[in-house]
């Protein structure tokens, strides 16, 4: 199995998390390839500026290679693919990051549940 994984579940995965469970723990350590998107350290870039979120961009961009798990470069396709996303959800990087899951295909590992009416490759953990 090849995953993604949300920006909130990598933070949680590279932080040693409480909040990862053990299901979610179970699948990537199972999974053939872990994915980290670009735009997710670009969504925490952003949220870290606006002190949203505590931690330095350029550490979980290293943190990526550093855990075992496979950057996933933001390709022209996937951009497009937002385009045919209805707008169930309305956040940016969410939308992008299910683009780039249903493109590739990769199961996308995410917390918010509002993301499974995109595909069957979006699974709550």
């Amino acid at each position: 199995m090849r995953l993604l994984l949300d920006t909130r579940v990598f933070i949680w995965a590279v932080a040693d998390s409480k909040n990862l469970k053990p299901a979610a723990r179970d699948l990537m350590a199972a999974a053939d390839e872990v994915h980290v998107s670009a735009v997710s350290i670009r969504e925490i870039a952003i949220k870290a500026r606006l002190g949203k979120i505590q931690g330095d961009p350029a550490a979980f961009a290293d943190a990526i290679e550093e855990s075992g798990f496979l950057e996933l470069a933001v390709r022209a396709h996937h951009g497009a693919a937002v385009a045919n996303l209805p707008f169930y959800h309305t956040d940016p990087f969410d939308r992008l990051l299910v683009a780039q899951a249903m493109a590739e295909p990769l199961h996308f590992l995410t917390a918010d549940a509002a993301l499974t009416q995109y595909s069957s490759l979006v699974q709550i953990v």
